[in-house]
């Protein structure tokens, strides 16, 4: 089960730079995760300051939709 981040989102960045495997995207009004890459370690859950990152199991499906959509489109938070 992928993260998934709603839009309690702030873009702070925290999520990107614990991420092992670079699954995080920069877009317009928030991160996003890249459901593709990411590996369920949970590690980005337990560190984001707004608590606006959640499993896929837990998250409304607006924002998975969001996330694996605006993953395609916007830049990732490593490059």
């Amino acid at each position: 089960m992928p993260s998934v981040v709603n839009d309690s989102c702030i873009k702070c960045g925290t999520c990107a730079s614990v991420c092992p495997v670079s699954a995080f995207h920069v877009c317009d009004t928030q991160m996003v995760v890249d459901p593709d890459t990411c590996i369920d370690c949970g590690v980005c859950i337990s560190e984001c300051p707004q608590g606006a990152i959640c499993n896929d199991a837990e998250a409304d499906e607006k924002w998975v939709k969001f996330n694996a959509e605006q993953a395609k489109v916007c830049p990732n938070a490593n490059d």
